[in-house]
């Protein structure tokens, strides 16, 4: 299962319409997280393996997206991306959080379960 590539049209759509509202409104019906790349990073390259993975095993309880911060720069200025990888974890309810780094399985697995009430 190929993870879903957004853009600034189907991130308004599936994830938050920043030109509509100015509080924070998630607009998925599951936790999702959005892993900000680039291709020519070697440490997102690491973490793009993981993140299969996880999307296969949590299935349909969790959404897990991919931003190209060269191609969507404006999505990456709007949450301050400074480096990469960087990722959005997004609860359906409640504000979502930012951790920045390539991250192993097991401290993603611990954001998943406590972040995004996700088992």
């Amino acid at each position: 299962m190929a993870l879903e590539h957004l853009t600034k049209t189907t991130f308004k759509e599936k994830v938050f319409d920043f030109e509509t509202n100015k509080e924070w409104k998630y607009n998925g019906t599951s936790p999702a997280i959005i892993d900000f790349y680039a291709d020519w990073c070697q440490p997102c390259k690491m973490v793009a393996p993981i993140l299969e993975e996880l999307q296969k095993e949590y299935g349909d309880k969790l959404v897990i997206y991919k931003i190209d911060t060269e191609a969507e720069q404006e999505l990456a200025g709007l949450f301050g991306i400074r480096s990469i990888p960087s990722l959005l974890f997004i609860p359906v309810d409640g504000q979502p959080q930012m951790a920045a780094g390539a991250l192993p399985k097991d401290t993603f697995k611990q954001v998943i379960g406590e972040v995004l009430n996700v088992n």
